[in-house]
């Protein structure tokens, strides 16, 4: 793997960060506000900002598992992370361990 390959591996990680943040912003804070706080501006706030930070972690997986820097397992794998709270912080591993194996670090 190349200098690209490492970086695509660390935008990508950096994507599920981001994208597994907004979506626990979302999920735990805006929703319950609007439901049980009768107050919508946070959806209405935190649903474009997670859909945004959404694409570009599909956008950046797409590139990543196109450099064939991930099985189609992984990719699956991956994937499927972001759909579920939490899911992104617990893929992480996996990412960390594939720019390690990138960067030939132990």
């Amino acid at each position: 793997m190349d200098k690209d390959d490492a970086q695509s591996l660390k935008r990508l990680r950096l994507a599920g960060a981001v994208e597994g943040t907004t979506l626990l912003l979302l999920v735990f804070g805006a929703v319950p506000l609007k439901y049980l706080a009768g107050w919508p501006t946070g959806t209405s706030v935190m649903g474009p900002i997670h859909g945004v930070t959404f694409l570009f972690y599909v956008i950046t997986l797409i590139e990543v598992a196109s450099a064939s820097l991930l099985s189609r397992q992984e990719t699956l794998r991956t994937f499927a992370a972001c759909l579920v709270p939490f899911g992104p912080f617990l893929n992480d591993g996996l990412l960390r361990r594939k720019l390690a194996a990138a960067t030939g670090a132990a």
